[in-house]
């Protein structure tokens, strides 16, 4: 719960203070750290048995956002276009201008100019690092004490 809620702050530090403004798909890969944090907190109200059900399924979360961090990964690096149509610049007819003017999903978010790793590789391979923890921690072996 505590390292979602760290990812999340840190997502929203970039975006607020650093003035990187994310894309639509950088957006999308904060929900599963949103349903990850909640299912932490879940696990910490929950019996042992639950709690490690809870924990299995937060790694699949974050599976997904891996899926969700590589799809991003490959729009920056122009392999495939993104499949959200505001990151191709298409506007829907009867819908409002966004606020915000969006950044667009082929433009890479840097934090530094000099370390060409975008937020979305980071995201990559935190998703991934994330989801091991997970998974490893939901499928281990159970140790009795006697």
């Amino acid at each position: 719960m505590l390292a979602a809620l760290g990812a999340l702050g840190f997502a929203y530090y970039v975006q607020f203070d650093l003035h990187r403004t994310p894309c639509a798909l950088c957006l999308v890969e904060r929900w599963p750290y949103r349903a990850v944090a909640v299912l932490g907190l879940l696990g910490v109200l929950s019996r042992p048995r639950a709690t490690r059900l809870l924990l299995g399924l937060a790694g699949l979360v974050m599976l997904g956002d891996a899926g969700v961090a590589f799809l991003h990964v490959g729009v920056e690096f122009g392999w495939w276009k993104s499949p959200l149509p505001e990151c191709n610049g298409v506007l829907v007819p009867g819908q409002p201008l966004p606020l915000v003017p969006a950044t667009p999903c082929d433009k890479p978010v840097y934090l530094a100019p000099w370390l060409h790793v975008s937020m979305a590789m980071m995201d990559l391979g935190a998703a991934l690092v994330f989801a091991a923890l997970l998974l490893g921690y939901a499928l281990r072996k159970r140790r009795v004490f006697r």
